[in-house]
């Protein structure tokens, strides 16, 4: 019989190393996932009970220290991008033919690109567009104003009803909402999951037909944020509710621009009437779900918060970062997740893009501001109303059109072909309008070519249109000081809604 070979006691002793490496590594595994676990279990504990519209943040924060320290930055204003960022930018001052356009409209005051969603308040009160109120009468500005700015909102639509919310002045409410834009506007109290706080929205679905409740979570990803950055306008003839300038969104044909003109025009709807042409004016708010729908993010099914609150982890837990930006300030966990590109060739690719869209859009600014000056000339010198109606219904829709693509901010990348195709549509508009008003001022013998106004600053343009700055920064100045503090002295005083549960 042959002997059986004895195997060689360094194969014995490579398979004993082997065996303790793999415990051992088993054992780390065990250990962190374990870890993890008890992170988990000591992060998302709850400590605070949260009622079901509790407006302040830093009280959701209790609950959720990662989100609410993300949110937290956005009170950094030290990001500016080539045309926007989270600093604060007089738009008047980068270009003050929007005071033209705006002739007889609150923005023609003071329009600053907004900060971060931390200043919601902060800049509501400081703007001139709301006036000072108990100071200078009448005040301008109805109490719906406020439906976008503060957790304190919904809170306040479910203690008065809605249609009460958004009866009386903007100063009505001024004591009541003071938390800027956060947890409660997005998320349910008890489950955290994404919910509509806002009637508008849902009201939009259901006149379209649609259920907003159907909607899966990514949809919800953009649509918490549809609830805010759309087109709306104030509508006082709802049955039942005439004379509250309830918020609506003109959806009910459509979310194209001229299914929105549309909807506007078959109403007899204007926003105001332009001091200079005296045209019935339809201001754009900012719909930037109707444009980032239409183009090639949406169409892949990529939310606004993959790239304005991208996916992040801390201590090996993720979660969702709060800190609403420009995805230019944070390039590699927003555009990067999906492009191998360097982040210089992307910001390159974004301002290439946002470029070739302003260039078109200061065009037709131009043409818009010739066309009201030389209609208001019209009337000076005669024209009839019959005379200037067909021109004032091309300036009015090449106006929407431009407002469309400039109050909408993102939509020159979201989708630059659409927002050209508006610009295109309304330059067509704008010097359609100019060729009649030519044979028009030649036709009553009024005085042509009319010379173009010198607004080559916001206060040329301001004192162009007659507006009194001195006196409206000095009555702000007033409130802020005088007013503002008695609201947050009666704030800090009240109980409703205010109380903190600890578990």
């Amino acid at each position: 019989m042959e002997t059986q070979k004895k195997r060689s006691p360094w194969i014995n002793w490579t398979i004993f190393l082997i065996t303790v490496i793999v415990v051992f590594v088993l054992g780390m595994l065990a250990s962190t996932i374990a870890e993890r676990r008890v992170e988990t279990e000591y992060i998302y504990k709850p400590r605070v009970q949260l009622t079901q519209w509790e407006p302040r943040n830093e009280v959701w924060g209790e609950n959720f220290p990662a989100e609410y320290t993300s949110y937290m930055q956005t009170r950094d204003t030290n990001f500016r991008s080539k045309y926007n960022g989270n600093a604060m930018i007089d738009m008047l001052e980068v270009d003050p033919r929007m005071v033209v356009l705006w002739a007889g409209y609150g923005f023609s005051k003071d329009y600053s690109q907004g900060r971060g969603h931390y200043y919601a308040i902060t800049d509501m009160r400081n703007t001139l567009r709301v006036g000072a109120p108990v100071i200078d009468e009448p005040e301008p500005m109805p109490a719906t104003c406020w439906t976008c700015k503060s957790p304190d909102v919904p809170r306040l639509m479910n203690k008065v009803g809605i249609a009460e919310f958004y009866s009386g002045k903007w100063s009505r409410w001024g004591e009541e909402i003071v938390n800027p834009i956060g947890c409660a506007d997005c998320h349910d109290n008890v489950t955290m999951d994404l919910r509509i706080s806002r009637s508008a929205l849902i009201e939009a679905f259901e006149r379209q037909g649609r259920d907003i409740t159907q909607a899966t979570h990514q949809e919800m990803r953009s649509l918490v944020c549809a609830q805010c950055h759309v087109e709306y306008y104030f509508n006082k003839d709802l049955p039942g509710k005439e004379g509250i300038p309830y918020l609506t969104f003109p959806w009910d044909k459509g979310m194209q621009v001229e299914e929105m003109i549309a909807y506007y025009d078959e109403i007899n709807f204007s926003d105001w009437t332009h001091k200079i042409s005296k045209t019935p004016m339809l201001k754009a708010q900012h719909p930037g779900y109707e444009t980032w729908i239409t183009g090639t993010h949406a169409k892949r099914g990529v939310t606004c918060a993959d790239c304005h609150m991208p996916y992040m982890s801390k201590g090996g837990q993720k979660y969702t970062d709060h800190h609403m930006q420009s995805p230019l300030n944070n390039i590699a966990n927003s555009c990067q997740v999906c492009h191998r590109e360097n982040a210089e060739e992307l910001v390159g690719f974004v301002y290439d893009k946002m470029d070739k869209v302003i260039s078109q859009r200061d065009e037709l600014e131009k043409m818009l501001v010739r066309a009201h000056v030389e209609t208001g000339h019209a009337l000076e010198h005669g024209a009839t109303q019959q005379q200037i109606d067909p021109i004032q219904k091309l300036i009015r829709h090449a106006q929407f059109r431009w407002d469309y693509a400039a109050a909408s901010h993102g939509a020159a990348f979201h989708n630059s072909l659409e927002i050209l195709r508006v610009i295109s549509s309304g330059m067509q508009e704008a010097q359609q309008a100019r060729i009649e008003l030519a044979a028009l001022l030649t036709g009553i013998g009024a005085p042509y070519p009319v010379p173009y106004p010198d607004i080559e600053t916001k206060t040329k343009a301001q004192q162009y249109v007659g507006l009194p700055m001195e006196k409206m920064r000095s009555d702000k100045k007033q409130f802020l000081e005088q007013v503002v503090p008695q609201w947050d002295k009666a704030a800090s005083q009240r109980e409703d809604a205010w109380e903190v549960v600890y578990y």
